[in-house]
């Protein structure tokens, strides 16, 4: 447990690296391991600050500014100026969020929405930890549907290695289905192309194009 305010502080925000989109006050404190008085004080700090926003129904979320701050910082080798283009006519062929997603830490960071996904709950982040990039920062379930099994994860992912393309079906929210492809740069998986539909989208729809967007980020990436 941090000793001083500013680590108080961010072991709060460490909170939700590969946490769900929102954690309870109970949660902060599970997970940073600071009594609940205490991370209310610096949770309550955070949200003046903008660094947390509060939900509707009490829990807490990341704020404006740290995802301004995450915008900000320079992305890895130029890889989202060279995906960009390519992850535009994704969204628009598919009508899902396209990103790309790099290991950070255990977990899967998007570059576009700046999100820290968990690298087992996600078609992104199942394709970093099929190729090497892990083990997980944590482990535990977001939905009903979310795998956690040792054996069918590692079943998982040796599909995804040898088919090239991930999936996770309502895993992290329900609701989505997410695809994901290997970026390679040099031969090497350096990243993964992943879009989030709905889950009545067709999947064999959203493997093409995503596969073709992966591919094609490569290419830009190994020009010379």
């Amino acid at each position: 447990m941090a000793e001083s305010v500013a680590g108080r502080v961010f072991s709060v925000l460490d909170a939700f690296v590969g946490a769900p989109d929102t954690l309870r006050l109970t949660d902060i404190a599970r997970r940073t391991g600071l009594p609940v008085p205490t991370a209310l004080r610096m949770v309550r700090e955070l949200v003046t600050w903008g660094g947390l926003e509060r939900a509707g129904d009490g829990s807490y979320r990341l704020g404006t500014r740290i995802r301004a701050l995450g915008a900000a910082a320079p992305c890895p080798r130029g890889l989202l100026d060279a995906a960009l283009p390519a992850l535009r006519i994704l969204s628009a062929r598919t009508g899902g969020h396209a990103d790309v997603a790099v290991p950070a830490e255990g977990t899967a960071l998007c570059l576009v929405s700046g999100e820290r996904l968990p690298l087992y709950a996600t078609a992104a982040g199942k394709v970093l930890l099929a190729h090497g990039h892990g083990p997980p920062a944590t482990v535990e379930r977001h939905t009903p549907h979310t795998l956690t099994a040792p054996g069918i994860l590692g079943t998982q992912l040796a599909r995804v290695r040898a088919t090239g393309l991930a999936a996770a079906h309502e895993e992290y929210r329900l609701g989505e289905l997410s695809v994901a492809a290997p970026v390679l740069r040099g031969g090497v998986t350096v990243a993964a192309v992943s879009v989030t539909a709905a889950t009545s989208t067709p999947y064999d729809r959203l493997g093409a194009a995503v596969r073709e967007t992966a591919a094609a980020v490569g290419r830009v990436l190994d020009k010379p």
